[in-house]
Parts: C-alpha cells; structure tokens; sequence
C-alpha cells in the first residue's frame, strides 16, 4: 500500500509499507480523505510541538474518514462497508483518567500522527480499535465525516467555556477549529464575533454565521465580550483575549503554541478576575457533534476548500502553511 512520510523539514515522500492486519478489537479501514491539520503542518515545517520531535521518517495526520474493510476478532457489531468518522485518540480506558470519564487526557493516551506515539494515517490502509470508529450514515460524503474530528474539539471547547444564551463570544482566529467553535457557539445561543488577518477566513466566518467578523484590530474596538475562545495558538491573541474581555470573563485557550512556554498579564487577569481554561482536544463530543451534522443543525461543508490526491500533498501542506488561496480545510484524498 502507499503510505506518506516526512522525511526531514519541508519534505515528505511516498513509499510502500504492507498493509496492516486486524487484531482483537480493531477494524482495517480504507482512507479516503485527512484533512491537513495546523499540527500536522507544524511536524512538516519545524519538525517538532513543544517535547514531540519527529524522527524521520514519519506519517502525520489524524483527521480522516474511511471505510471498514475487515474487523478483528471480539468486534460486536458487524462495521465491514461502512463509512465512518475516526476519533484518533486512543484511550486504555483502564487508567485513572479514563476512569473518571477523562478519556483524553488518559495516562497511556496514543495519538494517531503523533511522534513516539502511532503513526499517521496517510496511507491506503489504516489499522484501529472498532470503539475509536463512528459509523455515518449512507451517502454521507468522506469530507464532512473527516470534519466530524475538529468539530469534535470545537464543540468540547464551547461546552468547557459555557457561554449562556446571548452571551457575547469572541473567537480569535478563523482556521478550522475557530470556525468549529463559531459553528458551535452559535447553536448555543452566542452572538460571536470571529476576528483573522486572512480577509478570506474573515469572509467564509460570515457566511458560516458568524454575527460579526473583521480583523484583530476591528475586535479590538468591539468589546468588551464575556467569553473569548483563542484558537489560532498566538500569543499576541492570547494578550489580545485578555484586553477585550470583561471583568469576570473566561478565555478558553485552544490553539497549540509553536514555543513551550505562553505568557498572560498577571495584574490585568488578576483585576479583572479572568478565568482561563485549557482545552485538550475534547471528550465525548464525537457522536453528538456527527449527530449535529446529520440532523442538519450545522452545515460545515464550506470548511473544505481544497482537495488533493496523495500525490499532490506537498502542495497541500505548502498551501495550509502558507495561508494561500483562501484555504481554510486542504483535504487529501486517497481512494
């Protein structure tokens, strides 16, 4: 089978791996779209998040749909021919943490496309337990149910921040997970106010149902807003965050920093006794954020604006790095 793998900063190649085989619990799933995430352009462009290095060669991606094409022993229910949404979190379910329902942050969590963890699934064929697979229902597109993932996240992000019906939300940054969390919010009752630099994001967070949108400059002058949900993993966003909320505000802060260490200004957290939230990822979000997409709820079809075959993915993740030609989801389609 192919299979995609970085092979230093910037570069990657296609090679031939043999196709993996079903254990106890697991299905074999055939890929059909990943969509290229900011952390998998971050290990292709700087080799690195924080203590996660990439030895090379290695597979990214982790956002993906696919179709069931075998399944191991001690899988219940019959999956072979369905298409299905992947949650690339893989829990023990055993540890403390997943015995307290915090499967993410589980104690022997692995993650697909994570370096020293399991490889990425960028490749024809991919192994993974059956409980990690959420079957969508027939005709459903691989595109929207790849999206299932970082809706996912956004939809965890808006429950951890709970804004109350009417409540004022500024998102900052307009990639995939800020319009997430705007898609999200919205359902909650949120006037949001989505601020980019890419006027293309800014536009698309309009048509998605953004109340307002404009440039960090713009959002400056807007608030000041109760909840503030960072996602563009800047920290000029996260001083920024700080500034337009009120006192008594939460920051729910989802964007992964290049750097290891961010920074706040104590005395004006302090004074305006702002709460500040990390989001890892999300827990128990997959089903009802694909219920939301199945029932019409939500349309976040428009997220995917550029689609490659394997063989043009360099030129996919070039183009998620670079923010060009109004990409916002760049997906990579490999059946």
């Amino acid at each position: 089978m192919r299979k995609l793998v970085l092979t230093g900063i910037r570069a990657m190649e296609i090679v031939e791996a043999p196709q993996p085989t079903p254990g106890p619990g697991e299905v074999l799933l055939r890929v059909e779209s990943v969509g290229v995430c900011g952390s998998d352009v971050h290990y292709w462009k700087h080799g690195r998040i924080g203590d996660q290095l990439v030895r090379y060669p290695f597979a990214v991606g982790h956002e993906m749909a696919g179709t069931v094409v075998a399944q191991g022993e001690g899988v219940e229910r019959p999956l072979v021919g369905q298409r299905v949404a992947v949650e690339p979190a893989i829990s023990c379910g055993e540890c403390d943490q997943c015995r307290k329902g915090r499967a993410h942050t589980c104690r022997r969590l692995k993650f697909l496309g994570c370096p020293g963890q399991v490889e990425g699934c960028l490749s024809d064929f991919i192994v993974m337990p059956a409980k990690c697979c959420f079957p969508v229902p027939e005709g459903f597109s691989p595109d929207l149910a790849m999206l299932v993932e970082p809706l996912s996240i956004g939809l965890y992000a808006v429950r951890r921040a709970e804004p109350s019906a009417g409540a004022r939300v500024a998102v900052l940054g307009a990639g995939p997970i800020g319009c997430s969390v705007l898609l999200m919010a919205k359902t909650a009752g949120a006037h949001v106010w989505v601020s980019d630099k890419v006027p293309e994001r800014v536009q698309l967070a309009k048509a998605l149902g953004a109340d307002d949108a404009g440039t960090p400059e713009e959002l400056e002058q807007a608030g000041p807003f109760d909840v503030a949900i960072e996602c563009c993993g800047e920290q000029e966003a996260l001083d920024q965050a700080v500034r337009v909320l009120g006192p008594g505000g939460r920051l729910a802060v989802v964007g992964i920093p290049a750097e290891d260490r961010v920074s706040f200004h104590a005395h004006e957290v302090r004074r305006k006794e702002i709460d500040i939230l990390a989001i890892r990822r999300q827990n128990e979000c997959v089903e009802p954020a694909l219920r939301m997409v199945v029932e019409g709820e939500i349309d976040p079809s428009a997220m995917v604006t550029h689609r490659f075959p394997l063989e043009r993915a360099q030129e996919a993740f070039e183009l998620a790095s670079e923010y060009r030609d109004g990409v916002l989801k760049a997906a990579i389609h490999l059946a």
